[in-house]
């Protein structure tokens, strides 16, 4: 029987705050990075002046290509949710010879990427049920709040995208009805982008801010305006630093659990619970306590099932470049 050929393909992870594009040979689930570059996305006017960029110096002749980014896709178009960018994958075609080219969402990237990934890229937070399987789902906290299910055929998965990110907030508890009262006088619609994502750790810090009476101390509100306030805030709590950063860290850890309890039942995620974006392997000793997994579980009568579901952290950021390139490879050989 002959092997399947080695494709080469473009990958891209476009995000708010960077854009990753790299060219790959792919060898089934296999990847080697022929060429990858990082650029800043609010410095370029689009998608299409980043490729020209990369594509300048080197050799194009690639079979395929494909572009993750956030927002929903709809026939093969998408306005990007943080960029100022429509792409458009036909006119991606016209302009630049990389073959087929194929746009998906974000959280769908990051799905189509778990194959490629190593024993040590996961932590298993939740071992589950031995040998579990059925369709699986992935919640990513990062700029914004991602998800994404991945149906199961039987033998395997299909990943497609979800704007399950911006569903409505439902808070569970007092404290939690307080914060959405706090955020309903900000926003129109609180959604749960607006409590997890890195503006959601900061949105949840200004409310306990408020209702304790406290205010942020210098030294905090200093490098919160100097850098990542979100990151500022999660650095405070888990160096023991900030009271108030730490209640406000356990709230966000204890609503993504409750988030992702929500899409695993949802999707009847039985084959697992995946948890993605970059925020997760930075808090991960915090995702180890009680809280999170507490949440996730507690949805009465369906307790018994979550409690079946394995829960896993992806620690490879690379995880969305990895899935447009396996998408492209895939959908090139079923042409």
């Amino acid at each position: 029987m002959r092997s399947k050929p080695t494709i080469r393909v473009l990958a891209g992870d476009i995000g708010g705050t960077k854009t990753r594009l790299a060219i790959f040979d792919v060898d089934g689930e296999r990847l080697h990075a022929v060429a990858e570059e990082t650029f800043r996305s609010q410095e370029h006017a689009s998608l299409q002046a980043i490729i020209q960029t990369f594509l300048m110096s080197r050799d194009a002749s690639v079979a395929a290509a494909c572009f993750g980014i956030a927002g929903p896709v709809r026939n093969q178009v998408v306005d990007a949710t943080n960029l100022p960018w429509r792409v458009n994958a036909r006119e991606l075609e016209q302009r630049f010879p990389i073959g087929p080219v194929s746009l998906i969402n974000d959280l769908e990237a990051n799905a189509w990427g778990i194959p490629a990934l190593d024993e040590d890229d996961i932590f298993e937070l939740h071992a589950g049920e031995p040998d579990a399987r059925g369709n699986a789902a992935i919640i990513a906290a990062g700029t914004g709040l991602g998800e994404a299910g991945m149906y199961f055929d039987g033998e395997r998965f299909h990943p497609f995208a979800t704007e399950g990110g911006h569903a409505d907030f439902s808070p569970g508890r007092e404290r939690e009805i307080e914060l959405l009262r706090f955020l309903s006088e900000q926003y129109h619609h609180v959604s749960w982008e607006r409590v997890l994502a890195g503006p959601g750790l900061v949105n949840i810090h200004r409310f306990l801010r408020q209702l304790r009476g406290v205010e942020t101390p210098s030294w905090l509100a200093t490098r919160m305006r100097e850098g990542d306030p979100a990151a500022a805030i999660s650095i405070a709590a888990q160096t023991d630093k900030d009271d108030i950063c730490k209640e406000s860290l356990e709230m966000f850890v204890r609503l993504y659990g409750s988030e992702a309890g929500n899409l695993a039942l949802k999707h009847m995620a039985t084959g697992g619970l995946y948890i993605g974006g970059g925020i997760a392997p930075k808090i991960l000793d915090w995702l180890k306590k009680d809280d999170f997994l507490r949440a996730f579980f507690s949805k009465g009568r369906m307790r018994p099932l979550l409690e079946r579901i394995p829960v896993r952290v992806i620690l490879n950021d690379r995880t969305a470049l990895y899935g447009p390139a396996l998408y492209a490879a895939s959908a090139f050989t079923n042409n």
